[in-house]
């Protein structure tokens, strides 16, 4: 899958392990900007690779080569009633924010999804990721829910909004 991005060249490809430490670092600048995830530190990259679901993780690439962006999905459960719902995360380089990369990589994770008959991808984002609730919500996505002070993060309890996107595709 090759799509190309926004207004500077990019292109959605499978995300492979020759992405790894910049997918990582992309990871880490999430981290440490405070709103992207209750984690203080990204995994190895053996932990993330065993996670997330290798038929549904995406690079964004920009013409340097340099990976740009990434999105992953890992399964919910191991229970088979749950065999078609995933949660996801989608991280986009600071410097690459605004020219529609995570768009693109939402866009390609949904596809790949629903053609492997998944019907419920879900997340949960901090109140505060404005950015990242409007892009989910012009992507199909619905906040369903809030999972209040859920956890903590640095010490400070934190809210969760539960977001979903059901497949209009998959009955």
């Amino acid at each position: 899958m090759s799509t190309h991005v926004g207004r500077a060249p990019a292109i959605v490809v499978p995300l492979r392990a020759a992405h790894a430490d910049e997918v990582l670092a992309i990871y880490r600048a999430g981290i440490d900007e405070g709103n992207a995830t209750f984690e203080t530190e990204p995994p190895s990259w053996d932990s993330f690779d065993t996670a997330k679901l290798p038929e549904h993780r995406f690079a964004a690439v920009g013409d340097d080569g340099k990976v740009v962006g990434w999105a992953a999905v890992s399964p919910v459960s191991n229970r088979s009633a749950y065999a078609g719902v995933v949660e996801h995360s989608v991280y986009v380089h600071p410097g690459a924010r605004g020219r529609g990369i995570a768009s693109a990589l939402l866009g390609a994770l949904i596809e790949s999804t629903e053609a492997a008959g998944i019907w419920t991808i879900q997340s949960g984002i901090f109140p505060d990721n404005t950015a990242s609730l409007a892009l989910h919500q012009r992507t199909g996505f619905r906040v369903i829910g809030t999972r209040e002070r859920v956890g903590r993060h640095h010490g400070v309890w934190r809210d969760v909004l539960l977001v979903e996107r059901r497949s209009t595709a998959i009955t």
